[in-house]
């Protein structure tokens, strides 16, 4: 299982990021368990702590300091690292500068990367500053919740709404369809903002339920005849043991 995650999302070294809403942190931390080599946990953008749950050494702090602790420890399979914020429950994220040193520096095999914020909604469109991607990634996983599909576009499950309306196409409070999320995930504006030369990976996430995948799948064969900038699309339910559902291919 640890392999076929891995290899679903190309992510057995380098640095991968997570983008989007509805699953990015969960996403991270099932990739850092699933490596068998070392592996560093981060963000360009803020965080919440990193829960007592993910197995891994956490360095909160200045970037020199983060940079002098991660070269001094030889021994932690995993280094959770991020700089402290003034915001309640959250660390502020890295700078490029900071992740290219350590990448430069090869001290993991795997760099996973949470590259924007969502405000714990299920969907969200990229504001102007967003996602902070770096452009060494070599792959980025937008992740978009199926969850959303048959709701109500509102503030109360999507970050952005007129980010997402002008990509799509929905005014608000109007009903979520598979192909609205194809669209968000096929757009330049959207879930392809700042991917640069990486490997696209979407994930299409919480899919638990039979009805659930029926319409997941709708969006992503969608998804595939309006872009070639990916060729498959993963649907999961990440929260889970084994948590990949379908691999959506051309």
């Amino acid at each position: 299982m640890s392999s076929e995650l891995l290899d679903v999302f190309n992510a057995h070294n380098g640095v991968v990021c997570c983008v989007g809403a509805g699953g990015k942190k969960t996403t991270m931390f099932h990739l850092a368990k699933a490596h068998a080599g070392r592996v560093g946990i981060t963000a360009t953008a803020h965080i919440e702590y990193f829960p007592n749950t993910l197995d891994a050494t956490n360095y909160i702090g200045a970037e020199d300091d983060i940079l002098e602790a991660i070269r001094n420890d030889a021994s932690s399979k995993a280094i959770a690292f991020a700089k402290p914020s003034e915001r309640f429950g959250r660390r502020a994220g890295i700078s490029m500068e900071l992740l290219q040193s350590i990448k430069d520096e090869n001290r993991f095999e795997l760099i996973v990367v949470k590259a924007d914020g969502a405000r714990g909604r299920l969907v969200k469109g990229p504001a102007e500053h967003e996602p902070v991607t770096p452009a060494f990634a070599n792959t980025v996983i937008p992740v978009v919740s199926v969850k959303v599909i048959g709701m109500a576009l509102t503030d109360k499950i999507a970050h952005r709404v007129n980010q997402i309306s002008k990509i799509t196409g929905l005014n608000e409070h109007d009903e979520i369809k598979p192909e609205h999320i194809a669209r968000l995930l096929s757009s330049s504006d959207g879930s392809l903002k700042n991917t640069g030369s990486a490997k696209v990976i979407p994930l299409i996430n919480m899919v638990d339920y039979s009805e659930q995948e029926t319409s997941a799948r709708e969006a992503a064969q969608l998804a595939l005849t309006m872009t070639d900038r990916f060729d498959c699309i993963v649907l999961a339910a990440m929260k889970k043991d084994q948590p990949i559902v379908d691999v959506i291919s051309r």
